[in-house]
């Protein structure tokens, strides 16, 4: 049985037993439980999971441990004939990386504050295989909705690519795209910033949050029949704050799977269900700018009514329930796992 991390050490001494004697070989497990499911982009690293585990004949052909649900997940198992095996990595990831936050008095407690704005929602990488975000921008600035606390970088810190230059590749669907780009007040950042300070493993923002009726994530990944959450939902249930998903088809009802509530009855998530990706966002936009119209005191209602599954959502995730929701998962999928690696 071999692991492997894509993103730890690549050395091949310390990856794979590569025909060792002094091991008997009958099958090999890939962790491949952080990031998403990309065939083109890790094309190369799966065809190198094959090839070094070439000398385990008469066998099937491994197993792959994901985070992901859909056909992502479907395709790859299809391509090098894996067996895959699913748990909720970030959700374990999140209840590591912001425990003891709620010990803290780094921002007000929700029944506590009084938002002016109707959203935040902080976009660093907007071009490769997160371009998504790009619409979502492009949206934003189209309706006006820039006032709100939104970063947005003129150049993408990844991949080192202009915005507008991004933004051709959807000048089919948006004629103008390219344009309210280059009219655009870019780069935008949170106040007191001169770079956007953004992190994975911490909690931030806290003033904008504190000031904003809804979190607006722009999960990692957003086309596609998939399902794939990550810390940036999370940071919106760690930080008390009712969201607004720019997130795969389905992923309200992923996160209700797992014991926490949205806000369905408060507003209008009717979007979760569109499985057009442009129409998606275009919903999300339009429930923003819904919002975005109102007063102060009518979205302070909003946030009012808000309160009891915002503070649902924090103590089931501060609390333990959704540590044990994932325990059962995990335990259930491994016995799974060691039931069919005996039967073979």
């Amino acid at each position: 049985m071999f692991f492997c991390d894509p993103f730890g050490c690549t050395d091949p001494d310390h990856l794979f037993n590569l025909g060792q004697d002094d091991i008997e070989e009958n099958d090999y497990v890939y962790l491949h439980d952080q990031e998403p499911v990309h065939l083109d982009l890790h094309k190369t690293l799966f065809e190198d999971v094959v090839r070094r585990n070439h000398d385990i004949r008469c066998h099937p052909p491994g197993h792959v441990i994901v985070s992901e649900r859909g056909e992502y997940v479907d395709r790859l198992c299809e391509t090098y004939g894996w067996r895959s095996h699913y748990y909720f990595f970030h959700g374990w990831a999140c209840l590591d990386w912001y425990r003891g936050y709620h010990r803290t008095f780094l921002i007000p407690r929700a029944k506590d504050r009084n938002p002016t704005r109707t959203f935040m929602s902080p976009n660093r990488i907007v071009a490769g295989k997160r371009d998504h975000r790009v619409l979502f921008l492009y949206n934003v600035f189209k309706h006006g909705l820039d006032h709100n606390h939104i970063t947005a970088p003129r150049t993408c810190v990844y991949e080192n690519v202009d915005i507008s230059v991004v933004a051709n590749k959807y000048c089919s669907t948006y004629p103008d795209i390219t344009q309210v780009f280059e009219q655009a007040d870019l780069p935008k950042l949170f106040v007191g910033e001169d770079v956007q300070h953004m992190t994975s493993c911490w909690l931030g923002n806290f003033a904008e949050a504190a000031d904003s009726l809804v979190y607006v994530p722009t999960e990692t990944v957003y086309f596609g029949q998939r399902l794939h959450i990550t810390e940036k939902t999370f940071k919106a249930i760690a930080l008390e704050m009712p969201f607004v998903l720019v997130a795969p088809a389905g992923s309200l009802a992923y996160l209700r799977e797992y014991g926490f509530q949205t806000f369905g009855h408060v507003f209008d998530e009717s979007y979760d269900l569109e499985t057009d990706d442009i129409a998606r966002i275009e919903k999300v936009t339009k429930l923003l700018k819904e919002l975005d119209s109102l007063s102060v005191q009518e979205r302070q209602q909003i946030h009012r009514a808000c309160l009891p599954i915002v503070e649902h959502n924090y103590r089931h995730f501060y609390h333990g329930e959704f540590e044990s929701v994932l325990w059962k998962e995990l335990t259930a999928m491994l016995n799974n796992f060691q039931t069919m690696i005996h039967r073979q």
